[in-house]
């Protein structure tokens, strides 16, 4: 089948997502439909903002619905479009086994991780978090169980010792979307076999939340105090409390087994130097 006549719903939300649309859009594959999140209040004004696939759908004219659930309604909706295949990148709902099951070629789904490693909302901050040497990208044909369905591809990445989520993260999203544009071809063929997943390897991330970023500078040994700091460093980043006050750590480093902290903003004060910070 050639690229132009594919005919795929793209399901996604994030800035992750709007990434891979460009990758696709630069390699010929433009979705004719496009599933994203709802308009959500952002930031501290709550400012009603859309999400980045709903703008990419927009500037590219292609008709998108931002339902609040996938009910009966939309599921309707998406089977009167005949589609080839959905592709589904950090789309941030469950999908219902019978909205998976809708096209000839069923649902595939980028993962950042080598599943079934962090199955899950944060697999990047995971494999960080847990001092992991490699991690990458697996794209999988999907089920009705988190991350669970049959390999069609995977692709490991090494993780610099000094890398930051934000950093991983661009690494994969470019890596994922080449990978998936790679073996389009041939699974549209179906001469991809897939491979299924080990349960009994499998492992869970979980989705991150504010306090997760929270750290005791006293008990935490430099490696997990360094492995949060690079993992949480986009958000929460981490923070811990002085005289009942946050104290976020904007800046540090992992020497001779040594964390060191080199900037801090202080509760409703500018970003200083660690230095600075300890001399008043």
């Amino acid at each position: 089948m050639d690229n132009k006549k594919l005919q795929f719903v793209f399901f996604g939300t994030s800035d992750v997502s709007k990434e891979t649309l460009d990758i696709l859009k630069d390699n010929g594959y433009m979705p004719s439909f496009i599933v994203t999140s709802p308009d959500k209040p952002v930031g501290r004004k709550m400012l009603v903002t859309p999400p980045l696939v709903k703008i990419w759908a927009e500037e590219n004219n292609i008709p998108y619905i931002q339902p609040e659930k996938l009910n009966e309604e939309v599921l309707e909706r998406l089977k009167s479009l005949n589609s080839d295949l959905f592709i589904v990148v950090a789309y941030g709902k469950i999908m219902p086994q019978e909205l998976i099951q809708i096209p000839k070629l069923g649902s595939i789904n980028i993962h950042y991780s080598i599943l079934p490693r962090w199955r899950g909302a944060s697999p990047v901050e995971s494999a960080i978090l847990a001092g992991d040497d490699i991690t990458g990208i697996t794209i999988q044909q999907m089920e009705y169980k988190m991350d669970a369905g049959p390999i069609i591809a995977l692709k490991e990445v090494e993780i610099d010792k000094n890398e930051t989520a934000p950093e991983l993260r661009t690494r994969l999203i470019k890596i994922g979307g080449d990978l998936l544009v790679n073996i389009l071809p041939d699974f549209i063929e179906n001469k991809i076999k897939t491979t299924p997943q080990d349960e009994s390897k499998a492992t869970y991330c979980k989705k991150i939340k504010k306090d997760d970023g929270l750290i005791v500078l006293e008990t935490e040994s430099p490696s997990n105090l360094f492995n949060k700091f690079r993992a949480y460093a986009n958000w929460p980043r981490i923070f811990y409390f002085k005289d009942n006050k946050r104290v976020i750590i904007t800046d540090a480093v992992l020497e001779n087994n040594t964390f060191i902290i080199k900037r801090v903003i202080p509760e409703g004060k500018k970003e200083v130097t660690w230095e600075e910070f300890n001399s008043k």
